[in-house]
């Protein structure tokens, strides 16, 4: 038997995990609660000497204990101004000092807070560290598993093994997909902040990337990544210049609603978009994710097989998106 449970609905049951800040709105954790099995909390970080920098999130912890959902601690390579730092991992990870200092910070705080199982979301890993990252997670897994917690990584959207770029070089999908129990492809942001405007999660995009996953990592260990957010545009975009506004579905809607713009259907993204112009004559494009994009996503997982999805963020609510998710799959919980 797997280790969730497991109840009929139209495709079968999914984990689904969330990713929250200990800010999050009372309302929206208690609104996501029935369709969550893991919320992720974001995030731990650390110290070059292998220290946790802690996070107050007794709030989502106990709100997530009340709804039968479990906690994971999300561990990053933040720096004091919270931005994941390359140098701040490498220095870890090439010290075996700090490397067991962290593992035994983690079993610790795993059993002092009641966490199901630690995260790690190392971004921006130099590639020369890939090997000692993969190394990383082995030996935590072996040493909190036995205690009963497990071990759950996002990863960079690769379509090949050596893909370039400093996303991608640190993440050895083989090495990470044998050694924890959970990998979530991080698939969105194709359409982001400072990029030109596009779908964040276009399914063609995403279809590459869980193709080559496959082939890597066993299926029944893979989570989907979904956005629940979108982004405005103002018009026209400018290299270097440009930068997104990220706003969430509802508002995204609402926009729409209020300019009186028409909602359009990319079919090769299978994403929503829609164009207005603001007060100052400003042309803007906005893309963002409504129940038919959550719907393309989710017959993915069943098409090959997938453990579940992972939804980044769950900081505002996406009562479509949910509906579809109950519409199609049981959401597991576990003990």
């Amino acid at each position: 038997m797997p280790w969730y449970d497991i109840r009929a609905s139209q495709f079968g049951t999914i984990i689904v995990s969330g990713y929250a800040y200990p800010f999050i709105n009372q309302g929206t954790l208690e609104q996501w609660m029935p369709d969550l099995t893991y919320v992720n909390s974001f995030s731990y970080g650390i110290t070059p000497e292998g220290g946790l920098i802690p996070l107050n999130d007794q709030r989502v912890r106990d709100t997530a204990s009340a709804h039968g959902v479990q906690t994971l601690m999300v561990l990053t390579p933040m720096n004091a101004m919270g931005q994941f730092s390359t140098e701040l991992a490498s220095q870890v990870l090439n010290n075996p000092a700090a490397r067991a200092r962290l593992i035994e910070n983690i079993l610790a705080e795993l059993e002092a807070k009641g966490y199901y199982g630690v995260d790690f979301d190392f971004e921006y890993i130099n590639r020369a560290d890939r090997d000692l990252y993969t190394g990383l997670i082995a030996q935590t897994a072996a040493r909190v598993r036995p205690q009963g917690f497990i071990v759950t990584v996002p990863v960079a959207p690769k379509t090949s093994i050596d893909q370039p770029g400093l996303l991608y070089g640190g993440h050895d999908y083989a090495g990470i997909g044998s050694v924890a129990d959970l990998v979530m492809l991080m698939t969105y942001e194709w359409g982001y902040t400072f990029g030109p405007p596009m779908a964040v999660a276009p399914l063609n995009k995403v279809r590459q990337v869980v193709e080559f996953a496959v082939t890597q990592i066993p299926s029944s260990k893979i989570l989907l990544g979904i956005p629940n957010y979108g982004y405005d545009w103002t018009l026209p975009f400018v290299e270097g210049e440009s930068m997104a506004e990220n706003i969430s579905l509802p508002e995204a809607a609402a926009r729409a609603a209020r300019m009186g713009a028409t909602i359009q259907f990319d079919e090769t993204a299978q994403s929503p978009f829609y164009e207005y112009a603001d007060g100052q004559g400003r042309q803007h494009i906005v893309w963002f994710e409504d129940a038919r994009s959550m719907r393309a996503k989710l017959q993915l997982v069943e098409e090959f097989g997938l453990a579940g999805i992972g939804i980044w963020t769950i900081m505002d609510p996406w009562p479509s998106g949910q509906e579809v998710l109950r519409e199609m799959f049981t959401v597991a919980k576990v003990e």
